[in-house]
């Protein structure tokens, strides 16, 4: 299984119906996008980040299944103009020492093959995680 994460915070003066927008919209992936098995959407609590969301996904192949669906875009165009910080991370029970590379990989790929979505990530502050094109990404 893979636990995808992601934590962020908003830029001053987000319109509160905005913010509804964006979080709808990231319970609406979980919603649809078969490979999730579960998710959650909420308030981070515990550090610098205001809001998360994990999405439990059972491989690779499912990951790439979620990356690339286009309730997972949408909830980028609507989403990411509002954020400031934003941190993705994996968190994985498979024994596979390659996973994080695999995972980036699909990161990479997903970025290539989207320019306006990698333009759009790399105007964040700061974007941190898997294959991170911003600014302070790896």
């Amino acid at each position: 299984m893979i636990h995808h994460c992601v934590r962020l915070t908003l830029k001053p003066g987000v319109a509160p119906e905005k913010l509804e927008e964006a979080l709808e919209s990231l319970r609406h992936q979980g919603e649809v996008i078969p490979s999730v098995r579960s998710f959650l959407v909420g308030r981070d609590f515990g550090g610098e980040y205001e809001w998360g969301g994990t999405y439990v996904i059972e491989d690779l192949e499912g990951y790439w299944e979620y990356l690339t669906h286009p309730a997972h875009r949408r909830t980028d165009e609507l989403g990411l103009p509002l954020v400031d910080k934003f941190v993705s991370y994996d968190v994985t029970d498979d024994p596979d020492p390659d996973m994080g590379e695999k995972i980036s990989a699909l990161h990479r790929r997903r970025y290539e093959r989207d320019p306006e979505l990698a333009k759009l990530v790399s105007g964040l502050g700061e974007y941190e995680g898997s294959a991170a094109p911003g600014p302070h990404g790896s």
